[in-house]
């Protein structure tokens, strides 16, 4: 579907085209026009012809010209199979980020005696199938609730819904608070409805919705060790749970199997190695805020006040772009590039050393960043130029390498034309967009 690009239905198709968008699938702006423009000759037969046959071409590759209808049979053995399930599982737990874990306080123990489950979303189901699920259905979706008892059994797992997503009802309150008292942990599970992400779902404010804070607030007040598991489409503003809440698990909408994901995260059978790839902002005052803006004339600076920063927040990300943490602990070291000047026509490896200082095993998301000091054009500080997720165990280190090419340094001109450019360049290899390891090296012409 094609909105915005141009004034009339006409110029959006005869412009979508020309761009390379083979198939229109709900805007009905290629039937309505399509005919018309080739007869004006504003989009020639033969680009037409050849959209076609790149749209032919994938329906032959998927063998949808030798069976072109849907076997049911298949369906129904297919549609919510084991091994299906047992992906979908491993997909979200590969997803999910820890972003907080003060003292080690997860995993927790399968021993615990009972926990606390608070949460408008803990129990949901269609919520964790996102805006967007298709043909998928709540019935099949296994909750955080259900996860729970699953894992460690049902009489240890106590359930209290607190509040709503959204509104103003804090009556649940005291009955959340009275279980927390009662139980040797609270997991507190909050966020956003599937309904509120996606198209036609903007939001001003984007701290938790509702009274959802205050629960958080009644129930760390009690004292007992707290998790907060957010579930949500988009980066949200938390800062008072950044700073006060010791465990912080961002699951997002993890589909059919998010509650055994999410238990499997919180009881030590998945070490969480998932990474950010979107920064969170610690207040809306600072969107738009990404890892890759480009520099100010006055870079921010917390000595000088006339600077790009603010009076009352600093201007850095809650969490940045890439960020996650791991039950393990990782340490880079080694940086070495393969030589200190690069061609126009070359390439240069980038390596460095990964160590697993930890005595667990886990995944660790080693990224690559550069920066062009000197171009034609502005650059952004920072552009991801490439990542690999690694499984590293106790004590184990791994050295790892990636190659630039002249290609991955170049940037658009004035004229909007991709050029690489000499000058110096700056790279890290690092766990994060805002850490790591630093190098550089000069980009010639020979």
């Amino acid at each position: 579907m094609v909105h915005g690009i141009a004034a009339t239905p006409a110029q959006a198709a005869e412009r979508a085209l020309h761009a390379g968008v083979d198939m229109d699938m709900e805007g009905s702006i290629y039937l309505q026009n399509l005919p018309q423009l080739v007869r004006e000759g504003k989009i020639p037969e033969s680009a037409l012809d050849e959209a076609v046959r790149r749209i032919l071409r994938i329906k032959f590759a998927l063998g949808l010209f030798e069976h072109p209808y849907a076997d049911p049979d298949r369906e129904k053995s297919a549609l919510l199979a084991n091994e299906h399930r047992q992906l979908a599982r491993e997909a979200a737990r590969k997803s999910i980020v820890l972003l907080k874990n003060d003292q080690n306080l997860l995993p927790l123990s399968k021993a615990v005696n009972s926990v606390a489950v608070i949460g408008p979303l803990a129990d949901s189901r269609s919520d964790l199938l996102g805006c967007w699920p298709g043909q998928g259905h709540a019935e099949d979706v296994v909750s955080m609730l259900e996860g729970l008892k699953g894992k460690i059994g049902p009489e240890k797992i106590h359930f209290a819904k607190g509040c709503n997503i959204q509104g103003n009802d804090d009556s649940g309150f005291a009955d959340a608070v009275k279980l927390a008292q009662e139980s040797d942990v609270a997991i507190v599970v909050l966020g956003e409805s599937a309904g509120m992400s996606g198209e036609a779902a903007s939001r001003v404010f984007l701290g938790l919705p509702g009274v959802q804070e205050d629960l958080l607030k009644a129930v760390h007040a009690t004292g007992k060790p707290i998790i907060l598991v957010l579930m949500n489409g988009r980066p949200l503003t938390i800062p008072w749970a950044a700073q006060h809440v010791p465990a912080i698990l961002e699951t997002w909408q993890l589909g059919v199997e998010a509650g055994n994901a999410i238990a499997d995260t919180l009881f030590g059978d998945c070490n969480p190695g998932g990474k950010l790839t979107t920064s969170f902002p610690r207040s809306v005052g600072q969107v738009p805020i990404y890892y890759g803006h480009k520099n100010t004339g006055r870079p921010p600076s917390d000595t000088d006040k006339y600077t790009s920063r603010y009076l009352d927040s600093s201007h850095t990300p809650l969490f940045p772009f890439g960020f996650g943490l791991s039950y393990s602990q990782f340490e880079y070291r080694n940086l070495k590039l393969s030589a200190d000047k690069m061609r126009c026509d070359g390439s240069i490896k980038v390596s460095a050393d990964v160590t697993n200082v930890s005595l667990r095993e886990g995944d660790e998301i080693v990224q690559l960043y550069i920066r062009g000091l000197v171009a034609s054009t502005t650059r952004p500080v920072k552009e991801l130029k490439g990542f690999q997720r690694i499984s590293l165990r106790p004590g184990q280190t791994r050295t790892v390498e990636f190659t630039l090419a002249a290609q991955d340094l170049g940037c658009y001109d004035e004229n909007l034309k991709y050029v690489v450019e000499p000058g110096p360049f700056k790279v890290w290899v690092a766990p994060n967009s805002v850490s790591g390891l630093e190098a550089g090296f000069e980009l010639v012409d020979k």
